[in-house]
């Protein structure tokens, strides 16, 4: 059964990406040990663990978890048991195979509403993307029942409530959002439905420095990201290098797609793309006042 948000937005289990290959893992170099500097970051839930280890999480995503380190990832944010949570934009539900089960109703998954898209290939994607978390949803009733999701419309978005939330994440959009021209009504958005002292984690491919706002690479820059989130009123806590990669140099002739999970290469080049793995990303934690 789907659980209400209580505004009056239309709710639905909705969708993103397709899962990427288990090719594209095999053979991957391992990727550099996470080393966290300077962090304060709490102790992880123990219901996180159980998350992390639950059979429902596909194969493919479990391998990612070397790139992704979602253990200390999570607990860098500071998410716990007992918080609403929203996700922005779930994608194919790589953190949603994580957070649902163990948030249970704290979970929010903020979806594009595919209405609030022009017809074309933008509202293809949206419809898509719902659909796919839909099905996601639907054929693991045990573990998302109770996800609550929401949708929005990225140029004016309301992700619920004023001040309902304790915490706001996103990973490995803000690229998208420039490119739209919508960033700072989503940040503005995330800055409403969070609680005073509420968390915005932000995790985002890391350029080597600023980059223009038409830059199609999928690479953004740590100060840009920080600039965003400024304006919009939050307060930068910390900025970690759990999520780091300090093999790739962040000039793909295909941008972050050339990498792994999704390697837009030419195949003679595999080896070389597998040793660096996947991209450099920025790891941040805002703070509401």
């Amino acid at each position: 059964m789907i659980r209400s948000l209580p505004l009056a937005l239309t709710l639905l289990l909705c969708a993103c990406a397709a899962t990427p290959a288990a090719d594209a893992q095999a053979g991957a170099a391992d990727a550099p040990p996470a080393k966290p500097v300077g962090l304060s970051m709490r102790a992880p839930d123990p219901l996180l663990d159980q998350a992390l280890a639950g059979a429902w999480r596909s194969p493919e995503n479990v391998a990612r978890d070397r790139y992704r380190h979602p253990r200390e990832t999570l607990a860098f944010f500071g998410i716990e048991t007992g918080q609403t949570v929203v996700e922005i934009t779930p994608g194919g539900g790589w953190y949603a195979e994580i957070l649902a089960p163990w948030l249970r109703t704290g979970y929010v998954a903020a979806v594009v509403d595919p209405q609030a898209r022009p017809e074309g290939r933008a509202r293809d994607y949206a419809t898509r993307s719902r659909d796919g978390l839909e099905a996601l949803f639907a054929a693991k009733p045990a573990q998302f029942s109770d996800a609550r999701v929401v949708l929005y419309d990225p140029a004016a978005p309301v992700f619920g409530p004023a001040g309902s939330a304790d915490a706001v994440l996103t990973f490995r959009n803000v690229h998208n959002w420039r490119a739209d021209g919508v960033a700072g009504a989503m940040f503005k958005g995330f800055f409403e439905v969070l609680k005073p002292g509420g968390v915005l984690g932000v995790v985002e491919h890391r350029a080597a420095g600023d980059v223009a706002d038409d830059d199609r690479s999928g690479y953004v820059g740590q100060d840009q990201v920080i600039a965003l989130a400024t304006a919009a009123g939050f307060r930068l806590d910390q900025a970690s290098e759990i999520n780091a990669n300090p093999r790739d140099p962040r000039n793909h002739p295909n941008g972050v797609w050339t990498l792994p999970p999704v390697n837009n290469h030419d195949a003679e080049d595999r080896q070389m793309y597998q040793a660096i793995g996947e991209s450099d990303r920025m790891t941040l934690r805002f703070i509401k006042p």
